[in-house]
């Protein structure tokens, strides 16, 4: 039998970044109070710049509101839709 070497899969950064984002909306909707600091969010994640970067992404898309002082909390949408079970799949 020929030797088969198996590749290691790939890390797509997109999916990636869906998981990060995912696991920050998950912070903000979960029993905690709310606003997150953005070094609270870093912590969470191990990294300044996936915390920024997710935070971003999401008020970018209507789903996480910026406070000045590097706080944040989840918009109404993001709150209903969280209610309406449309993040499990």
């Amino acid at each position: 039998m020929p030797d088969q070497r198996i590749e290691p899969a790939m890390s797509d950064p997109a999916v990636d970044d869906r998981d990060r984002d995912r696991n920050v909306l998950n912070l903000m909707l979960a029993d905690s109070p709310w606003p997150w600091s953005l070094d609270e969010i870093a912590r969470e994640l191990h990294s300044d710049v996936a915390a920024q970067d997710a935070v971003t992404r999401l008020a970018d898309a209507g789903l996480l509101h910026r406070l000045d002082g590097g706080f944040v909390f989840p918009t109404r949408a993001a709150r209903r839709a969280d209610e309406l079970g449309l993040g499990d799949a």
